[in-house]
């Protein structure tokens, strides 16, 4: 569990037209050097994050310390979110791809996560895995111990 209010990214890609290889395929090879550039520096405020598929392209879910964090990492000229982000502007104008994002803050209290017969995996690899024993064994108990307490 975390303590402090966190922030979850959704980012993707859409592919429109799949002939379009010259379109999306620069598209889709510029997240690879950026979850490099993140995993090898922690302190730019990255926890984590998961990769998926899906039939029009792929998906991540990234985990940040702060809103703050992240958007500090995307307008940085020397990083490589800004570059990519840049070409795909001037380049890609025919709707051949896509790109999406969904960005949320969660603050302490606001979530629940479990995992039973997985390894690390979401924001349980972000952060740090708290066993679900006790006064955490239910929805409830979980809840209530991540709430704030009242004084």
């Amino acid at each position: 569990m975390r303590e402090e209010p966190f922030v979850v990214f959704l980012i993707g890609m859409r592919i429109n037209s799949f002939l379009a290889v010259r379109r999306w395929l620069p598209t889709l090879r510029a997240m690879g050097p950026m979850l490099r550039e993140l995993y090898a520096h922690p302190e730019k405020g990255f926890l984590g994050a998961e990769l998926f598929f899906n039939l029009r392209g792929p998906m991540v879910i990234q985990y940040w310390r702060s809103f703050e964090d992240l958007e500090k990492f995307a307008r940085n000229p020397n990083d490589p979110h800004l570059p990519a982000w840049r070409r795909f502007n001037a380049e890609v104008r025919d709707g051949s791809v896509g790109v999406w994002h969904e960005t949320y803050l969660v603050e302490p209290g606001g979530y629940e996560a479990i995992y039973n017969g997985v390894p690390a995996f979401g924001l349980a690899r972000a952060t740090e895995r708290v066993p679900a024993v006790g006064g955490l064994a239910s929805a409830r108990g979980r809840r209530k111990s991540s709430l704030p307490e009242q004084g």
